[in-house]
């Protein structure tokens, strides 16, 4: 176990960058997701920490040694691949000890390694089994094990769960969550969910064209977004935004939207934005808070006609139109939304984020 650094971390293909300078601190025993779209970087820096990528430039530490020279093998860690890397010609048991037994350990520390690495992961009972007689979630338990066992500094994980249904993906998700509560290790996981990075992570680290958009905790990246970017990737479904203007009007500022419709910004928020009165903004609101007609303060009323509705149970999706944009909202089921109708929603503006149209970056933090 020990912490992780990564200094001005580059990685060029000829002339393209994949990575483009990034820093991190990852603490020790710290769960640490990065996510981001298909070609973003993340997993190009997992294989840099992994040694499996050589960097450009920069530097990556582990504990207190600088390992940007030193070959996977040497580097302490251990790492679960996206297609497990099981030998098929191997036993569970086999497969789990192999790591092991390169490292000339005693067979009694190798069974003892095993036996306790079985018992957590819930796999004692498949241990004579070929990868070839497992199920997805069986062989995924497999491939944590033989990480296990070595008792690494770090563990990585590589798009862990992306080959399994959805059910499963939801069950192992929690699974390795728990055995990180039960086996404290410093853990880095590249996923491109964003439901996985904010359900498992102590700390997201959103990439975006080889840089880091943002990191932090998940519900600091869900409410307090420092791009578009960030705030349209983070959430499912993801956040509404809508082309507008900032005004000030005698009561206060409000947001115009496209449909000359006004919404005002509750006092409480006023402040973040006023300094931006009278310029083109972009209006973000997620789904969750678009709900059924409300009275309280701080909601903007609109009549809303509806397109399409998606029931789910618990909760109803809706989605309608503003000028050219359509939008989705989140109501109760029980308020009986039929497409092609007119209902009442309310904005809770409360909840409300401004971009700059140019940069992207949100105006709060302007």
């Amino acid at each position: 176990m020990a912490r992780l650094e990564l200094k001005s971390i580059v990685k060029s293909y000829g002339i393209y960058e994949a990575v483009r300078g990034i820093s991190l601190d990852i603490e020790d025993n710290e769960f640490v997701v990065f996510v981001g779209p298909s070609g973003c970087g993340k997993s190009t820096t997992l294989r840099m920490i992994a040694g499996l990528e050589h960097i450009t430039g920069g530097e990556i530490v582990i504990g207190d040694q600088v390992v940007n020279r030193l070959g996977p093998g040497k580097r302490d860690i251990a790492m679960v691949f996206q297609n497990y890397a099981l030998y098929p010609h191997m036993t569970v048991r086999e497969n789990i000890s192999f790591c092991l037994e390169q490292q000339k350990l005693a067979k009694s520390e190798i069974d003892a390694r095993i036996i306790r690495a079985a018992e957590t992961l819930h796999i004692s009972e498949l241990l004579g089994r070929r990868p070839g007689q497992l199920s997805g979630g069986q062989r995924q338990r497999v491939a944590m094990g033989r990480a296990i066992v070595r008792n690494p500094k770090v563990f990585l994980f590589d798009e862990p769960l992306s080959n399994l249904d959805a059910k499963l993906r939801v069950q192992m998700r929690t699974e390795i969550k728990r055995l990180h509560q039960l086996l404290p290790t410093t853990t880095v996981y590249v996923t491109h969910d964003q439901v996985e990075a904010m359900t498992m992570a102590d700390r997201v680290v959103v990439m975006n064209g080889g840089i880091i958009e943002q990191a932090g905790p998940p519900q600091a990246l869900y409410h307090r977004p420092v791009s578009q970017f960030v705030a349209g990737f983070i959430g499912s479904p993801s956040m509404n935004f809508l082309s507008a203007t900032l005004l000030s009007r005698e009561k206060g500022l409000v947001v115009k939207l496209t449909d000359g419709s006004e919404l005002p910004v509750p006092e409480m928020r006023a402040g973040d934005y006023a300094s931006h009165a009278g310029k083109s903004v972009v209006f973000g609101i997620r789904p969750e808070s678009i709900t059924d007609r409300q009275t309280r303060p701080g909601y903007a009323n609109i009549e809303a006609k509806i397109d399409l509705v998606e029931p789910l149970g618990p909760e109803t999706m809706v989605y309608f139109g503003i000028g050219e944009a359509s939008l989705c909202a989140c109501i109760d089921p029980e308020s009986g939304p039929r497409p092609m109708s007119t209902m009442p929603l309310s904005f809770n503006m409360n909840q409300m984020h401004l971009f700059d149209p140019a940069s992207g970056r949100s105006l709060a933090l302007a």
